[in-house]
């Protein structure tokens, strides 16, 4: 105990209140709840429908544009990419609200262009949902692979008399396999913990039922299938636990320099999703709030989001730093560490069940911005603690010895060199921390005080009144500052060296 690191204690007891959710669950899930009907095993059924078709949707069109973001040197390559990439930008829940109200009879394309299309509803249409907006995970694992293969291991396979084709079959897909894993479980997991789109397009899954059980004071079934969904969400964050990355020997990169009107067709074939996902949402947006106003807005939603979040993301922050420090000082701080990455496979809806049963044991907390704010914390605590891991992780630990050498305190050494050094670290943190609970839907739908009204719960309000051109104007918002969150994607991406090789002369 002598030699324990001062960060273990406070690292520890975080870990400890980072469990306390699923043991809440366990709890009240013990009270007459029914462990398995024949109502479970659809809603089961579905779940896993859903995120096998959204897995496969998000491979299908992530794949092939992660070889020609690689690959293949188009005109204002970086342009592509960040348009391409741009789904991150936006809650599935925002797509899947104008995607709803756009397709089908009565319609708006319908009203705008004159002819009917299919409706996007039930299981094909939120699996197709899903897959427009996961289909990043798996275009940026599997790009970031490609960029790092060797390039000379293709030519030297054509040289031996392979076509190009071949060469790409035989050599670069096998070694993509890991990436591509990693990518479509991230898809998987989206799948399961999304409520807001399973919810608008009518599709039964755990997240949809949960919350009809939680309105229906069914509180302890809600809990059983929380625990249920867990098992299977556990079961993703096993098999991606278990894809290891590849490591590649760093070597030329390989390029195509297509002719312009082969680059044309290319970027013409790859741009349904782009526009299916982003600019369609986007301009039924505009055209609400052009034909609508913004009746029924009051900009007080936009504050209470910025007010709750920000709230967050400062405890998060604060919770993260002693996390972060017992991570990089031994394996029992690394395991406390891991312990709280598990509020962020939790879903929304389970972590408000749990923390609903909480304030209700609890009457000092429930219905309160505080218990809001614990939610949020220990949902997104992990994006906080892995920005201040890793820049802490890259300080020169002789700098602190010098300022040790020369006579500073622990504290002071800490205050002087390790914080200043840091501190761009917690901003990243609280900001991606800050961004994420901005979006949160269902957590915020069931523990949000009396009267106060987020822009993600507003937006639910409107589509459950069916006044969905009020949705214009919160939606935009949302949009606008989820796009900050990819900014920063893009910028960790660029740091992180997966792409400024290819801009450079090969």
């Amino acid at each position: 105990m002598k030699n324990c690191p001062k960060s273990y204690p406070l690292a520890l007891l975080i870990a400890l209140l980072a469990l306390l959710p699923v043991l809440v669950l366990f709890e009240l899930a013990s009270d007459s709840a029914e462990l398995f009907d024949a109502r479970n095993l659809a809603v089961l059924g579905n779940t896993l429908a859903l995120m096998g078709l959204t897995v496969v949707g998000s491979v299908l069109i992530g794949v092939p544009l992660a070889f020609l973001t690689a690959y293949v040197q188009l005109p204002m390559k970086r342009l592509w990419l960040i348009l391409f990439a741009s789904p991150l930008a936006l809650p599935s829940y925002v797509g899947a609200f104008t995607l709803y109200f756009s397709f089908g009879r009565g319609g708006e394309i319908e009203n705008l262009l004159g002819f009917s299309t299919p409706p996007i509803s039930g299981l094909w249409g939120t699996a197709l949902v899903m897959s427009l907006y996961t289909y990043p995970f798996v275009m940026m694992t599997t790009r970031a692979a490609l960029l790092s293969q060797d390039a000379s291991l293709i030519n030297a396979a054509r040289t031996l008399g392979l076509s190009l084709g071949a060469a790409i079959w035989r050599i670069v897909l096998p070694r993509l396999f890991n990436s591509v894993a990693a990518g479509a479980l991230l898809a998987a997991l989206y799948a399961l913990s999304d409520f807001g789109t399973p919810a608008i397009l009518g599709l039964d899954t755990f997240t949809r039922v949960i919350f009809v059980e939680y309105n229906a004071f069914g509180l302890s079934q809600a809990a059983m299938l929380s625990l249920q969904l867990m098992v299977v969400v556990a079961l993703v964050l096993f098999l991606e636990s278990r894809v290891k990355s590849t490591q590649e020997r760093p070597g030329k990169h390989l390029n195509f320099w297509p002719k312009r009107w082969q680059s044309s067709l290319m970027i013409i074939a790859a741009l349904p999703p782009f526009i299916l996902s982003v600019i369609v949402p986007l301009s039924i947006f505009v055209i609400w709030l052009l034909r609508e106003g913004s009746s029924g807005f009051d900009m007080s939603f936009a504050w209470n989001s910025a007010y709750a979040s920000f709230i967050a993301a400062m405890v998060a922050v604060i919770l993260a730093m002693p996390v972060a420090y017992a991570a990089i000082s031994g394996p029992a701080g690394r395991l406390m560490e891991r312990i709280t990455y598990f509020g962020f496979g939790v879903p929304g809806i389970v972590m408000g069940t749990a923390l609903v049963y909480l304030g209700l044991k609890l009457p000092f907390l429930y219905q309160t911005l505080a218990l809001l704010v614990i939610a949020y914390v220990l949902r997104f605590l992990p994006l906080a603690v892995g920005s201040i891991r890793t820049t802490t992780e890259n300080l020169d630990g002789s700098l602190v010895k010098a300022a040790r050498v020369l006579g500073a305190s622990p504290r002071e050494a800490f205050v002087r060199v390790t914080l200043p050094l840091t501190v761009r670290g917690m901003i990243a943190g609280a900001a991606l921390v800050f961004l994420e609970a901005m979006r949160e839907l269902p957590a915020t739908l069931m523990l949000g005080p009396t009267g106060f009204e987020t822009l993600a719960t507003y937006l639910w309000r409107v589509y459950e009144a069916g006044y969905f051109g009020r949705a214009a104007l919160p939606g935009l918002m949302l949009v606008l500052i989820s796009g900050l969150g990819l900014i920063l994607m893009l910028s960790g991406e660029r740091r992180a060296e997966f792409s400024v090789k290819e801009d450079s002369k090969q």
